[in-house]
């Protein structure tokens, strides 16, 4: 059994793998400051980034959701593994051997869950590819052959061949290995009636990889009439496997689509390959499901999307039927990327793969040039089925196509619709169109019609009591979140970003400062964490020192709070100096001898000179802390500005 991984191990790995790029393969991040990248969270929804990475700190945080912490944290969170297996994992991605402690190094089947699936699957891919090469797998190069793909596309591509023996795969990888419940979690292999065989017989395959290029499943395609099975097959849903959450040739676009702000999504693997063979490098396909809102809210992070007009989500359709329906989604959802989607629907009902196939790569590139807004495409398909010529038609359409347009909730693009609708009709009264969308609109949100297909019945108008005990907010229990914002509470705050962020600058000084001085309980328990820590003398820095933090707080407001300060940019141009340190914590001290200053004043004027012989002794306090104030304040000033 393996034992422990020594924290000498976990600290060189933490300080190889760089935050920044393990980060990267998730978010499109981009500089947001000295010292500092930003991006759109990955744990929450949201617009406008507030997910915040501090590369030389080696800390992330988000100021949306509160999630923090290092890069093996950020591992845990998102690929949603226990601290040993993302330990693991990062070790084989910046190659450290980890050296067990209280064990032998141990056989490598030893190592975490996850770690094992990617291993089997990685070897599966392998086994599968060099099938493709043997003469049994004729069939499979033909199929890619008479698609105009070479055999450097299915090598780059992975592409591979699943044999007719039924538990060839398996008996390959058991010899290298692996155990039963191994492949069977990985999706591999399944229980037969005289034992364990392949998932995949006679089929081409193409793996499908995480954002990380890890082999996380495969997609396997019918070549023979007496398979049964359905023209395309899945990896059933495993650890790794999440349909919802993966899009095949994601690993190859990523970057195109982060540096073109452009998604094409295609419905199979073959068009995927020729719309990257053609040039649209920004193409992925959904594996096994339809394209849904975890698959929108991943692109988007890749996309920066982070404003209403950024950013392009791009659907190609076989034909206007199935690009009608898809449209018809978009009015239904909640329409967060809507007015960026747009379809391009093929000639001739062909898909992506034929069109290149029939007339020419240039052919591909030009059905993406020439997309239509997906609101223009739903809303056109609509008016198509009646006849325009005539009045009933132009009613009818109307009355069909209203009720679509003002389902659209970005008021500004629904009254432009509203105009084009009617010029698409031929109706001439433009503003009895508008008018008619805006009413209907309103009936919407009223909840007097249904908004769509799927969305709740209309409210009687009526509302059940809610017992007091349903809607009571619970009472907050220890420290709270301070307001980042407050003027009072900033320097406070600026002094413990700079304890956790530039220690080095911080110096003793930090470690001198009384307690007192920080007022807010949040920001007193931070400062005591600090010192629980062994203060700044324990001469830590970076990851390794933040982390040492953490561990000195609990609850859900501080340890987010301690990340949030490690990323948080300080008050500074540039990076922060150690004249600007000085200068806060002198401001800190000089804020907490002038409540000392002010508290003497008021006893003093509540005591006699005459009567009372400690006064002589309390006026000598107030000179010399008055005096230390003065020094302090012009530290605090110099040639800083707050």
């Amino acid at each position: 059994m393996v034992g422990r991984i020594p924290e000498r191990d976990i600290a060189a790995i933490r300080e190889r793998a760089r935050i920044e790029d393990v980060v990267g393969d998730y978010v499109a991040l981009r500089p947001a400051g000295v010292g500092s990248m930003k991006g759109l969270c990955p744990f929450h929804d949201e617009k406008t980034p507030s997910f915040h990475v501090r590369p030389t700190q080696g800390f992330f945080h988000c100021f949306g959701c509160g999630e923090g912490g290092d890069v093996i944290s950020f591992l845990q969170k998102i690929e949603h593994v226990p601290f040993v297996e993302a330990v693991e994992q990062l070790a084989d991605k910046v190659g450290i051997q980890i050296s067990y402690e209280g064990g032998a190094p141990g056989p490598k089947q030893d190592r975490g869950t996850r770690m094992r699936l990617v291993a089997a699957n990685a070897a599966a891919q392998k086994f599968y590819a060099e099938q493709l090469r043997t003469p049994e797998a004729e069939t499979a190069r033909k199929y890619l052959q008479d698609r105009d793909f070479t055999e450097e596309d299915a090598q780059f591509y992975g592409c591979g061949y699943a044999p007719a023996g039924w538990d060839t795969m398996t008996k390959a990888l058991l010899r290298q290995g692996f155990e039963v419940k191994e492949l069977e979690a990985a999706g591999l292999t399944k229980q037969g009636q005289r034992g364990p065989i392949d998932r995949f017989h006679r089929r081409l395959l193409w793996p499908i990889k995480n954002l990380g290029g890890d082999v996380i499943g495969f997609g396997a395609r019918k070549l023979y009439d007496d398979d049964n099975l359905g023209k395309y097959m899945n990896t059933n849903e495993t650890m790794l496997y999440k349909k919802s959450q993966v899009l095949f040739g994601l690993d190859h676009a990523k970057k195109h689509i982060a540096k073109g702000h452009q998604v094409v999504v295609v419905e199979g693997y073959t068009d995927v390959m020729a719309m990257h063979s053609a040039g649209v490098e920004t193409a992925v396909a959904s594996c096994g499901t339809a394209f849904g809102e975890e698959h929108v809210a991943l692109v988007r992070r890749l996309m920066m999307d982070d404003s209403y007009f950024r950013g392009e989500v791009i659907y190609t359709f076989d034909g206007d039927e199935a690009g009608r329906a898809a449209a018809m989604k978009a009015f239904d959802g909640d329409q967060k990327i809507a007015g960026q989607t747009f379809v391009a629907v093929a000639p001739d009902g062909m898909d992506p793969c034929e069109l290149r196939q029939k007339r020419g790569d240039e052919a591909v590139r030009d059905l993406i040039a020439q997309r239509v807004p997906m609101f223009e495409f739903a809303v056109k398909t609509l008016i198509a089925e009646f006849d325009l010529d005539t009045a009933e038609g132009r009613v009818h359409a109307l009355r069909r196509s209203v009720p679509v347009v003002a389902r659209i909730k970005d008021m500004s693009l629904r009254d432009e619709y509203a105009r084009q609708l009617a010029g698409w009709v031929g109706w001439e009264d433009v503003a009895q169109v508008l008018r008619r969308v805006r009413e209907e609109s309103a009936r919407i949100r009223r909840g007097e019609v249904r908004p769509g297909p799927g969305a709740p019945a209309p409210s009687n108008g009526r509302r059940e009591p809610v017992p007091a005990a349903q809607v009571a907010p619970a009472r907050p229990t220890g420290p709270q979140r301070p307001n980042p914002a407050d003027p009072v509470l900033w320097v406070q705050r600026e002094v413990l970003k700079a304890a956790l962020q530039v220690p080095a600058l911080a110096g003793t000084v930090f470690d001198a400062l009384s307690d007192d001085m920080f007022t807010d309980p949040a920001y007193r328990a931070v400062r005591l964490a600090i010192e629980g820590a062994g203060g700044i003398a324990a001469g830590l820095g970076g990851p390794e020192w933040v982390d040492t933090v953490v561990r000195q707080v609990d609850g859900p407001v501080l340890e987010p709070l301690v990340t949030e300060l490690a990323v948080e940019p300080m008050q500074v141009a540039g990076d922060p100096t150690p004249r600007y340190v000085e200068s806060v914590m002198a401001r800190l001290q000089e804020v907490w001898v002038g409540g000392q200053v002010a508290d003497l004043k008021s006893r003093l004027r509540r005591m006699s000179p005459n009567s009372d012989g400690d006064y002589n002794r309390l006026f000598g306090d107030l000179v010399a802390l008055e005096s230390y104030r003065q020094s302090l304040l012009k530290m605090a000033v110099g040639d800083t500005a707050f």
